[in-house]
């Protein structure tokens, strides 16, 4: 079994599930004119493709710790090949939500299963490196995918995207088909009724679960009010227009991807559970480092926001590995439940930033983040210290 070979096909399918979502972005509003719609119905298509998506994870989840890991990843990665084909051709808005809400059912399978196989395939620090390189492989995505739509779009239009993305999920279909083996563990296997709500009650209950949960969902809030936010920061302080905009957030990405790659080495060195601790605490710290380097000049913003960056990344891949760690019978329930606690953290951050922002700038709206990070982090602290301790016993 070539290790290395099933990271990256893990990795480049998961990225290119995520490519089909980045890569129109820049082209909404071709699509809005082009499909004779409103803006919020254009809209609609992002949040119902991430909405199909979320609920999937769970639904999907315990049939994969029940059915296997490729039977349930090839027909998922089928659907989105479908649906992205079908976005293509749509020639109306309600078209294209139909195919964009088969597009999230599809796509859902591709990082449940990833997740789920990498936690199969490696143990203890080459799970923790091995998750950390997979989250470095799929946030390539989100920081290249509209710039390459962009100039697919210049030439093609939201179809020549869309067109791109399918081809290249058929790609990676056809190298998962015949370069991944089934990784279900035997062990797994077993009564039907084992794996339903009361796993999804076990996996909460935990209190690996519980701490894993809360910290996924304050991390991925905190990463997605920089992306949705930043914007609206920059020009209102400094004034700059799209193209500098466009800097810093790629700048933000750049420097999580860093600190995705560099999370294994601190996994390594210190644990999984210490590596939460310390990557949350400093997160917090960058955070309030923000609030007041923002103001002061062009330099310092830069540079507090790729701190940011590299903290968030660090902690990105620690949650998945310690799911993988604590639970083998229902693995991919557990990661299932955890990117719908994740996604909905995503979805959470423009809410409670509409109403932070308004009310107190980037002082309130970041310094309430800050106490949310410092409070979870708290949390997990009094949950998780024995196993710290546990860790460092073993040393990891």
């Amino acid at each position: 079994m070539n290790k290395r070979m099933i990271l990256w096909v893990l990795g480049l399918s998961a990225a290119m599930v995520s490519f089909g979502q980045s890569v129109y972005v820049p082209l909404l509003p071709d699509l809005q004119r082009d499909l004779h719609t409103s803006l919020a119905l254009v809209n609609l298509t992002v949040t119902l493709f991430t909405f199909a998506m979320a609920a999937m994870q769970v639904v999907l989840g315990p049939v994969v710790d029940r059915s296997g890991r490729k039977k349930v990843l090839i027909p998922g990665m089928l659907v989105y090949v479908f649906a992205t084909a079908g976005c293509m051709c749509s020639t109306s808005i309600d078209m294209l939500l139909v195919f964009r809400v088969l597009q999230g059912i599809g796509a859902a399978a591709v990082p449940l299963v990833a997740a789920t196989m990498i936690g199969d395939v490696f143990e203890g620090k080459e799970r923790a490196e091995s998750m950390a390189t997979y989250q470095m492989i799929v946030g390539l995505s989100p920081a290249v995918g509209p710039l390459i739509g962009g100039l697919i779009g210049s030439a093609a239009g939201y179809s020549g995207a869309f067109g791109f993305a399918a081809a290249s999920a058929v790609l990676m279909m056809i190298a998962a088909m015949y370069l991944l083996p089934e990784t279900k563990p035997a062990n797994a296997s077993g009564p039907r009724t084992r794996l339903g709500l009361k796993s999804f009650g076990r996996i909460v209950q935990s209190k690996t679960g519980s701490a894993v949960l809360l910290c996924g969902f304050v991390l991925y809030e905190v990463f997605y009010t920089f992306i949705v936010f930043l914007p609206t920061m920059l020009e209102a302080r400094y004034g700059l227009g799209a193209a500098a905009i466009g800097m810093c957030s790629l700048a933000l990405m750049a420097s999580s991807l860093v600190g995705s790659k560099r999370s294994g080495k601190l996994q390594a060195k210190v644990g999984s559970v210490k590596a939460l601790f310390w990557s949350g605490a400093l997160l917090a710290a960058s955070l309030v480092v923000f609030i007041f380097a923002a103001p002061l000049s062009l330099l310092a913003l830069p540079a507090a926001l790729m701190l940011t960056g590299f903290v968030s990344g660090l902690a990105m891949p620690v949650m998945p590995t310690l799911l993988a760690a604590e639970f083998v019978r229902e693995r991919a329930t557990a990661m299932g439940v955890y990117n719908f606690v994740r996604y909905v953290g995503m979805a959470a951050a423009p809410m409670i930033g509409s109403i932070l922002y308004p009310a107190g700038g980037t002082f309130l709206l970041i310094g309430v983040t800050a106490a949310g990070v410092g409070a979870a982090i708290l949390a997990a602290r009094r949950l998780l210290l024995p196993k710290a301790k546990e860790e460092q016993t073993v040393q990891f």
